[in-house]
């Protein structure tokens, strides 16, 4: 059975910073990209950042380049977004996701004063 489950999520104000991290099981982890996406009510889950599994680069929208980075612990089957400078417009709720059609339960990042 496939799981990813985020945690890190919170309220943070603006400029502050946030790791957010998803650790993976049942599956080999080493074989996947592994994605964070977000998503606010109303709207379609925006794909945030990309990690491969192999020496490809990484990945970012043009919304959070420069500020955040994607990492992956392919010891801990675990994959992280660190969100640094973080502003009102990336309030959301974050999920990861191995491409393969399974996600996680997502957690909730809210930024405000």
């Amino acid at each position: 059975q496939v799981l990813l489950v985020e945690s890190g999520g919170g309220l943070v104000q603006p400029g502050g910073s946030l790791r957010l991290s998803c650790a993976a099981s049942g599956f080999t982890f080493t074989r996947y990209a592994m994605s964070w996406y977000r998503q606010v009510p109303g709207k379609e889950r925006e794909l945030v950042a990309t990690i491969f599994n192999t020496y490809m680069p990484t990945r970012y929208a043009p919304s959070v380049k420069g500020r955040f980075t994607i990492s992956r612990d392919n010891a801990k089957n675990t994959v992280y977004l660190q969100m640094n400078s973080m502003k009102p417009e990336d309030t959301a709720v974050y999920y990861c996701s191995n491409g393969a059609g399974d996600w996680g339960q997502g957690t909730q990042v809210t930024v405000s004063s």
